[in-house]
């Protein structure tokens, strides 16, 4: 049987693997991005839904009949692969969240630009360090690994078989604390380091009430953060590589939360 006439005989097999892929393209990092077509997320879903189809093939498996039983199937993989997709999202919102400490520390609040990939304005660091993790994902091969993990779900989880269960919100939970984990171990060194300069700028308004504080310490906090900013910034790509591993152990996390015992 050629892969056409697959395709003509399991169509409802062949939605339903799409579906998933849609959520995952929906929500992921890079390829969810607002700047990306919805032709190209739907034509990328399209084709690695073809390419799986003779792969993930099985002829005893039973497709519901009735309408309001495949629509209810077909959310429940939409949903599934939405929720993939936002898992290894997070690390990317724990990156952002960083920069917008880092800019409200600096003296950088006030500045933002427009990021065409969220369509809304992110702060000037963090859109900085944003890019440079997605520079970081790509050349250390994780979207590889990523497409490895949406194979993998289909394998763990089969089409129809994936279950919902409580402890699922338990991992959502603690990959949204990863977030704020991820923001406070990116931005603590220029926070150490601005709040010394506050305290510094301090103890010299005591001692010399005539300067003032205020002309001297704003461009004396960017000088500092931007100083420790560069010094960091090797120790910053090497920690995005365990984040990325750690990222990609809870989406294995969460697939095995889905996969039927």
């Amino acid at each position: 049987m050629d892969l056409f006439t697959l395709l003509q005989n399991q169509l409802g097999f062949f939605l339903l693997i799409f579906a998933r892929l849609s959520g995952i393209f929906s929500s992921a990092p890079i390829f969810g991005a607002k700047n990306v077509p919805l032709l190209v997320k739907a034509g990328l879903s399209l084709l690695i839904s073809y390419i799986l189809l003779p792969l993930l093939f099985q002829p005893n498996l039973v497709i519901p009949d009735a309408l309001l039983s495949y629509v209810a199937v077909v959310i429940g993989e939409f949903l599934i692969g939405l929720i993939m997709g936002f898992a290894c999202s997070f690390i990317f919102y724990g990156i952002q969240m960083a920069g917008t400490l880092l800019d409200t520390q600096i003296g950088f609040g006030m500045v933002n630009v427009i990021d065409p990939q969220f369509g809304q304005q992110v702060p000037l660091v963090g859109n900085f360090k944003y890019i440079l993790a997605i520079l970081v994902f790509l050349t250390s091969n994780s979207h590889h690994l990523f497409l490895s993990a949406i194979v993998y779900s289909f394998t763990s989880i089969p089409v129809t078989r994936g279950l919902f269960r409580p402890e699922l919100a338990n991992i959502v939970v603690d990959m949204v604390g990863d977030i704020f984990i991820i923001a406070i171990k990116i931005s603590l060194p220029v926070v150490v380091a601005v709040l010394l300069t506050d305290v510094a700028l301090g103890i010299l308004a005591r001692t010399m009430p005539q300067m003032n504080i205020f002309v001297v310490g704003m461009p004396g906090k960017i000088i500092v953060g931007i100083f420790v900013l560069s010094l960091a910034l090797p120790f910053y790509i090497a920690f995005l590589e365990v984040v990325f591993s750690e990222g990609f152990h809870n989406m294995y996390r969460l697939l095995e939360s889905f996969a039927p015992s």
